[in-house]
């Protein structure tokens, strides 16, 4: 039988027993089925062949429950039939003795428990304790004097099995809903072995991607800027060579030149480092960070910037991050691309809302055709993953204001 026990969710015909105590169970058929086998031996017959009939009978009953019916209720039905004709076949010759007959309904009922459900559980035992009771009852009684004290052991072995037989039933049920556990409790971890598992490779996915775009945001803005400038200083450099000695005010002025286009790269380096940084505000407050990079960008772009925080409430480094970001990249698109004089960036917490506005008065653009950029694309993730909203407004010759929505209980 230790490959007979069912697995009862109904998925495998036959399961393995993995657990002490379900190799315990068929540890004790098996002692049950000897024990038997042996009483019938020792316990006094008339003739050899009704001795074999009796040894046949266990030893079959014994055989067929090496596999056991799972799916169809029929053949459980036809199989449990079987096994009580196998209990009572040998009737029509002496019958197996009352000991022997207690043992293979007991395991009739192990049986049961393994096929059944419980209605169908409740009854083979009531018919287990039926059968049982009619062969122990309905032997005839010989010695007249004997009869009360035979008739009181009789009821009381009748007792005895059906307390075996709830007791047993009880036991079995347990164990089978302990295997019932450990089995829901193994697929459990598994299946959250194999998400972990999962997680793991896209959190590793994710984190390659972000760090491959973030490359490359790098590697276009030394493209576009720092390459730019040094490429333009250059040609200033040459253009110099050419004038030095024919026309010295005119070398002069290239010289000059090609130093603001040196102090350019400098400033395109120092915000790709920036870039780079973990930490862009390096312990400052945010009003402090905004305050600081608004200044560097008066003084490196001579455009007239003004600034209104008001911010009563402490926010987290994310979102402190967040935001200095996004000011900082809108003020290096309006350097590049706005032509403007003046810009306004505005911070405040009201009405259980984070707002920030950046404006200025530059040129502006039509933002339904300007989707593609990078820089407004990763503005709109950050917001996007503080649980904002990003809105941009703009129109041409009438400057661009950006406007960002954080709720404060995201904070």
């Amino acid at each position: 039988m230790l490959e007979s026990l069912l697995l009862l969710m109904g998925k495998s015909s036959m399961i393995r027993l993995t657990y002490p105590s379900f190799r315990l169970l068929l540890y004790l058929e098996w002692l049950l089925l000897a024990t038997a086998a042996l009483m019938e031996v020792l316990h006094p017959f008339q003739s050899v062949w009704s001795l074999l009939l009796r040894v046949g009978a266990i030893a079959l009953f014994g055989a067929i429950g090496l596999r056991l019916p799972t799916v169809r209720l029929s053949r459980k039905v036809l199989f449990t039939a079987l096994e009580f004709g196998l209990i009572l076949l040998p009737i029509v010759h002496e019958g197996l003795s009352s000991r022997s007959s207690f043992l293979l309904f007991l395991v009739l009922l192990m049986r049961s428990c393994l096929i059944f459900r419980q209605p169908g559980q409740v009854t083979v035992l009531g018919l287990a304790l039926l059968s049982y009771s009619s062969l122990l009852l309905l032997k005839p009684i010989l010695p007249e004097k004997v009869i009360a004290t035979v008739w009181e052991w009789r009821f009381s072995n009748v007792l005895l099995f059906g307390l075996t037989l709830v007791f047993a039933l009880l036991l079995i049920n347990a164990l089978i809903a302990e295997r019932q556990s450990r089995e829901q409790l193994e697929i459990a971890h598994d299946k959250l072995a194999i998400t972990h598992e999962q997680l793991r490779h896209y959190a590793l996915r994710i984190e390659d991607q972000a760090t491959l775009q973030e490359r490359n945001r790098i590697a276009r803005e030394i493209h576009d800027g720092l390459g730019h400038t040094l490429a333009a200083q250059t040609i200033q450099l040459n253009n110099a060579l050419l004038f030095w000695k024919s026309e010295d005010e005119k070398a002069l002025e290239f010289l000059k030149q090609a130093k603001q286009l040196g102090s350019e790269a400098l400033l395109e380096i120092r915000k790709s480092v920036s870039v780079l940084r973990s930490n862009p505000l390096q312990g400052l407050s945010l009003e402090s960070a905004i305050d600081k990079l608004l200044q560097d960008f008066q003084r490196m772009t001579a455009i007239e910037v003004s600034n209104s925080i008001r911010l009563p409430v402490l926010l987290s480094q994310e979102i402190n991050t967040a935001l200095y970001r996004i000011v900082q990249e809108s003020l290096t698109n309006i350097h590049k691309h706005a032509d403007a004089t003046m810009v306004n960036v505005g911070l405040q917490q009201h009405a259980g809302q984070i707002y920030l506005s950046i404006a200025d008065n530059g040129k502006g653009f039509d933002p339904a055709q300007n989707t593609t950029g990078f820089g407004l694309q990763g503005m709109r993730e950050r917001v996007a993953a503080a649980g904002g909203q990003f809105s941009i407004y703009s129109k041409a010759g009438n400057g661009c204001r950006i406007s960002v929505s954080l709720p404060s209980q995201n904070i």
